[in-house]
């Protein structure tokens, strides 16, 4: 008796355990879904900040492995992913070579290109060699879909890649380039430059630090870094079209961009200088300043124009330009600088960067250097 009692209590914990920890089930092995949303951001984690791996279309096929929370675990790329499961709908089991738990996923979509001056690829990223370029309008045919890029059908036949992030692929709530100003160019060369003293044939890649999940630093009254410089970026965006460049923003909305990404959006493009705007945090409060930094000999130039113009425009402390080995400077492989637009960490700093006026001013200032650092 003693031993069925022992059973009895263990069989009692085993049931209770199971309505203690409702939250995680399997799904059945080989379960399949299709995607029936015109686009679905694939993400590396159960939640709707979890940062986004790839994209899927519609009619692409999913299989599942367990649920979470409203969220079906897969594979994509050969790594763990999640979609919501709100877009999918079930399918019958069937032995499918297309789910994501494969390298890539065949797909007979088509595509539009919704920015110009996109390099098309020899493969899936921006390590491959570009074979050509399209812009914004023209359409393709997808041959097949791996992590964030698909594989295209070009007119002569051959086939080629493109960032499916520079195509209407992307959601309209996380697009990450705002193209315009720019002529069709469908040479493997860099834009042609032209008008001396303005920066008409020149694409400016204007990258505002952080945002979404990653607040960057935090003011002494509470103000995000991120919010800063999505304010500030604006203003910089629009001065730079002004002066007749094509600007190509890496988030235009508050939500969470890799480092890498930053760095494949730029490199996607025929990019002629790459910009990181930020603003800078010491424990010390009487730092203060703007400074400018450069990952490599190369870009030494682009950092010394930008910065001696800014030191003549704006009122805050002129720090010089600095070499850093930034990630997002390291992986670009245009004249890139991040610069650092005042210690919000001082109060004298953050009274002053927090006005339209001083932002302005930063605009022309960058604008200003770009001019003379391809004019020079």
């Amino acid at each position: 008796m003693k031993y069925l009692r022992y059973l009895f209590i263990g069989i009692g914990f085993l049931l209770l355990g199971s309505f203690l920890v409702p939250s995680l089930t399997h799904a059945n092995e080989g379960q399949s879904y299709e995607v029936y949303s015109s686009v679905l951001n694939v993400r590396s984690e159960p939640a709707s900040d979890g940062e986004i791996i790839g994209v899927l279309s519609k009619g692409n096929k999913v299989m599942a492995f367990q649920e979470k929370h409203g969220w079906v675990q897969t594979y994509y790329g050969g790594n763990v992913a999640w979609v919501a499961k709100h877009h999918l709908i079930p399918i019958a089991n069937t032995s499918q070579s297309s789910s994501t738990n494969t390298q890539s996923v065949t797909t007979t979509d088509s595509i539009t290109v919704t920015a110009n001056s996109v390099r098309l690829r020899s493969g899936p990223g921006t390590n491959y060699n570009v074979i050509g370029s399209s812009s914004a309008g023209d359409t393709y045919n997808i041959v097949e879909t791996n992590s964030d890029w698909h594989q295209i059908k070009l007119s002569n036949g051959q086939a080629g890649w493109i960032a499916a992030w520079l195509t209407n692929t992307s959601s309209n709530s996380e697009q990450t380039s705002e193209p315009n100003n720019t002529s069709n160019n469908t040479n493997t060369t860099n834009t042609p430059k032209v008008k001396s003293g303005s920066l008409e044939g020149y694409n400016i890649v204007l990258d505002p630090g952080h945002g979404g999940k990653d607040s960057g630093a935090i003011a002494l009254n509470g103000v995000y870094e991120k919010d800063l410089v999505s304010d500030t970026a604006v203003k910089v965006a629009d001065q730079l079209r002004n002066a007749g460049a094509t600007v190509i923003v890496t988030r235009n909305g508050d939500y969470f961009v890799s480092l890498d990404k930053r760095a494949d959006i730029s490199n996607s493009y025929q990019t002629d200088a790459f910009v990181s705007l930020h603003y800078d945090s010491y424990p010390a409060i009487g730092v203060s300043g703007v400074t400018t930094y450069f990952g490599n000999g190369s870009d030494r130039g682009l950092a010394q124009n930008i910065q001696s113009s800014l030191a003549s425009t704006v009122s805050l402390d002129n720090r010089g330009i600095m070499q850093r080995n930034f990630s997002v400077l390291r992986g670009t492989t245009a004249p890139s600088v991040l610069i650092e637009l005042g210690f919000i960490s001082n109060p004298n700093d953050l009274a002053t960067v927090q006005t339209a006026a001083y932002q302005n001013q930063v605009a022309t200032a960058i604008t200003d250097g770009l001019v003379d650092y391809f004019h020079r």
